[in-house]
């Protein structure tokens, strides 16, 4: 099994993309986020804290992607992307709250995503 398990990559982009229209729903209604977003963001950012262990276990047993310094920064990156849209989505006192966190959570099934890209790619 490759560092890139299947059923995480779909479950975080199906998760995301859910949590994005939750929160574009509740701009659409202007109100502010809840605890169905946060509960939301919360089964994300799991699902990507496994997805990360599953990497660093590959990693570390030698596995590498060939562009390994990008594959971690990504990696670091969609971490903590929900994190931080929860945390500004928390801030926002307007009805715009839950464009935040929609855009951080596509964003994030994007970077999920670029890194199945990138540990597939083909080697140099």
């Amino acid at each position: 099994m490759g560092a890139m398990n299947d059923v995480l990559v779909w479950s975080a982009t199906a998760v995301a993309v859910a949590v994005a229209l939750a929160g574009l729903a509740s701009t659409l209604a202007r109100r502010r986020i809840g605890l169905v977003h946060l509960a939301g963001a919360a089964v994300l950012e799991v699902l990507l804290v496994v997805q990360a262990v599953v990497a660093g276990v590959a990693l570390a047993g030698g596995e590498r992607p060939p562009e390994t310094a990008t594959f971690l920064g990504y990696l670091g990156g969609v971490v903590l992307l929900p994190v931080a849209g929860v945390l500004w989505s928390r801030t926002e006192p307007s009805r715009w709250a839950g464009t935040v966190l929609a855009v951080a959570s596509l964003v994030t099934a994007v970077m999920v995503w670029r890194l199945v890209q990138l540990w597939e790619a083909p080697g140099v």
